[in-house]
């Protein structure tokens, strides 16, 4: 254990640094300003795609935010990444951002912050900002009964879960990992999480996006990754257009492991403008290079 509590020092993470000036943006309205939607018509939580939700107060992200006036959501397949994402279910609008630990981080108040996604954070310090992206995922997988989940570790060693679910167990030797017997076999969703905390105790930025493969159109489901030590990512939770013109909300998670948060823009909107080409400028880190942007398969 000491030996991967050292190892992990020397794993590039998503420390913070000083937010980059804000560059100026078009002015969106708020989602607030949108027309308000009927209640019949209002998006409705699939509970049963969202395992891990134990709140009853949970609504979907795209009930929460609504395009602004003359855009649209773009057209999404139910079975895409995307889709379940449009579809997370979001803490109540009072909702800080709290540490692994339980510590407030942000308060509901903060400019930057837009909501925050009910997803569980974990017990330990490595839910942070590459290991969202795996989670989110992960559990869209898992929600299309999908158990081939496999990420990697920074090392390079291919983290499947198949290899977990049959009992096998990371063992660390200095700065190698290799897969060992060891565990309890089983297949339910508590061993998939536990298996997850095992990929973010080895996974990073520089080993997702190594994974992932360099896009040049966006789409929800996408991110947008600058690997390194200190290295950050952003997903794209939902996009939206009018014409030429797209706006993007994003999520992330951050160092220390935090609840996974909604950004918003400095125009005090939840939805970031997009040019293709252009850098991404969003509060909490340096502009992402539209090069940088990523898809997981």
């Amino acid at each position: 254990m000491r030996s991967a509590l050292l190892f992990l020092l020397l794993l590039p993470s998503c420390k913070e640094e000083p937010a980059h000036p804000l560059e100026p943006e078009p002015v969106v309205a708020p989602a607030s300003a949108a027309p308000p939607v009927a209640k019949q018509n209002e998006p409705k939580l699939n509970r049963a795609a969202y395992p891990w939700l134990g709140s009853e107060s949970a609504e979907p992200l795209e009930a929460r935010f609504a395009p602004p006036p003359g855009y649209t959501r773009v057209a999404l397949k139910q079975e895409s990444f995307g889709h379940w994402l449009r579809g997370l279910p979001l803490s109540p609008p009072d909702a800080p951002v709290r540490t692994y630990a339980g510590s407030l981080l942000h308060p509901a108040s903060d400019r930057r912050i837009a909501g925050v996604v009910d997803i569980d954070v974990g017990k330990g310090d490595l839910q942070q900002c590459a290991d969202a992206v795996m989670r989110l995922h992960a559990e869209w997988k898992w929600s299309r009964g999908e158990r081939d989940a496999s990420y990697r570790a920074a090392a390079g060693l291919p983290l499947p879960f198949a290899r977990y679910a049959r009992g096998e167990r990371l063992v660390p030797h200095g700065a190698n990992l290799s897969w060992k017997p060891g565990g309890k076999a089983a297949t339910d969703h508590a061993v998939y999480r536990k298996y997850l905390d095992s990929v973010f105790a080895w996974a990073n930025t520089v080993s997702l996006e190594k994974q992932a493969k360099a896009v040049d159109a966006v789409r929800p489901g996408d991110f947008f990754i600058l690997p390194g030590n200190p290295g950050h990512t952003v997903l794209v939770v939902d996009l939206a257009k009018k014409g030429d013109q797209m706006l993007a909300l994003l999520a992330q998670s951050f160092m220390p492991a935090q609840s996974v948060h909604v950004l918003r823009s400095a125009n005090g909107s939840p939805w970031f403008t997009l040019r293709p080409g252009a850098d991404v400028v969003t509060p909490f880190w340096k502009p992402f290079p539209w090069a940088s942007l990523r898809r997981l398969d």
